[in-house]
């Protein structure tokens, strides 16, 4: 059986978003032509991949040009891969396999530095370098028992939350996100296309009928939006007129502790709702520890979330700050194919800036481009791999040192789904 694997020409896509959609368990209708023109808009053809059988497209897989967000606050390029599929009659014939390794070459090739995913199946991706370096956990609050004062009226520092419309998320979202941003290692950009999907000015055929989210901006003391919250409300039926009303936060995004808590608890306080689902949050969040019982938020998820593989080693270590003085440590990278293995000396100064440069130095530790993937955005711990038998050490103490270098205050997140 002669299968090929290429990228796209428009001609191809109406097809290959067939595929797609099988891969995915959605009906495999033909894919109206105002949905391959929307599609479009947002594809880079020379990003996306087929694997054909005879003219069929049977796998789909596409990248996206990202930026990453990385503990100091800088970004590194990076290439977002999503939409991997293989269609069921063509499985265990390598395809995914044959996609992701053009893939990443090409995005080596680009000089992007590391290629991010999430995981739909957590076996799957570390056997092409990547590793987990972003969790997430969700929480079900049941507001009735978190020790709450229900009269809550808003923040009393000057600041206030304000209802917005949909028109006012478009217009003053992008510029509050940027102001975030930097602040979030783990995050990414949040490209126009993002902005007009969560305010409903495009929807896709899969995604079924669309209601509109409640949204409310956070502004400071001088009157500048500095947090966003979204969420829909679930109204349950009510037994012995007692409500039964649960509100789901799509998303929850601040660039101050006071616009975050400020927006945690005007959620906690809407009328009628006794059960709040957090979304996926980070597994650090603060609103547990907002409640008067922190018992009363039960945590329904905790999983891994955003994937990484480094594709330019030097590239990417050098770009992220670093904790624990001047430090210098010697990696032995191992990388099976070939794309950002090697020797590495990393070099640290006091305030935690970094220099990542080839060296034939006597190695310090030993891991693979996996985990080092993982420990990359900071929320790993070597010494935690060593104990796992997954990092050689090679100097007594390397280890503790690499934990010094690379853990973060706080967890790296990754608030979007691509």
């Amino acid at each position: 059986m002669s299968l090929e694997i290429r990228t796209l020409d428009e001609s191809d896509v109406a097809e290959w978003l067939r595929a797609l959609n099988i891969g995915f368990h959605r009906p495999p209708t033909e894919v109206a032509a105002t949905e391959v023109a929307r599609r479009l808009s947002a594809f880079d053809l020379d990003r996306t991949w087929g694997a054909y059988d005879q003219g069929r497209c049977v796998g789909t897989l596409r990248s996206m040009a990202q930026e990453l967000t990385v503990p100091g606050g800088a970004v590194v390029a990076a290439s977002a891969v999503t939409n991997v599929s293989v269609t069921a009659t063509h499985r265990r014939r390598g395809l995914a396999g044959r996609m992701m390794t053009a893939d990443l070459a090409a995005a080596k090739e680009r000089g992007e530095a590391v290629s991010i995913l999430i995981a739909a199946e957590y076996p799957i991706y570390g056997r092409y370098g990547f590793g987990p370096a972003t969790w997430v956990t969700d929480w079900e609050v049941d507001v009735p028992r978190a020790a709450l004062d229900r009269r809550y009226a808003g923040p009393d520092d000057g600041g206030r939350v304000d209802l917005a419309t949909l028109a006012e998320v478009r217009a003053s979202g992008p510029e509050m996100f940027e102001r975030v941003r930097p602040l979030t290692p783990g995050a990414i950009r949040r490209l126009p296309w993002w902005w007009e999907r969560i305010t409903g000015e495009v929807r896709f055929a899969f995604e079924g009928p669309w209601t509109e989210p409640f949204f409310a901006f956070h502004r400071d003391a001088e009157g500048r939006i500095d947090g966003m919250a979204s969420w829909r409300i679930k109204d349950n039926h009510w037994t012995g007129k007692l409500p039964e009303v649960e509100a789901r936060v799509e998303q929850l995004v601040a660039a101050t502790p006071a616009a975050e808590r400020a927006l945690w608890l005007f959620l906690l306080s809407l009328d009628w709702v006794n059960r709040l689902n957090s979304g996926l949050r980070p597994p650090d969040d603060v609103l547990p520890l907002l409640l008067g019982d922190p018992r009363a938020a039960r945590i329904e998820t905790l999983a891994d979330f955003m994937w990484l593989r480094l594709l330019d080693t030097p590239a990417a270590l050098s770009a992220r700050t670093y904790g624990g003085g001047p430090a210098s440590l010697v990696l032995d990278v191992r990388d099976l194919a070939g794309l950002a293995g090697g020797r590495f000396r990393l070099e640290t100064d006091a305030k935690g800036a970094a220099r990542c440069t080839p060296t034939a130095a006597d190695p310090d530790l030993t891991l693979s481009v996996r985990d080092l993937g993982c420990l990359y955005l900071g929320d790993e711990s070597p010494t935690r791999l060593a104990a796992l038998g997954r990092l050689t050490e090679h100097r007594d103490e390397a280890a503790r040192t690499a934990d010094t270098l690379f853990r973060t205050p706080r967890r790296p997140w990754c608030p979007d789904v691509f």
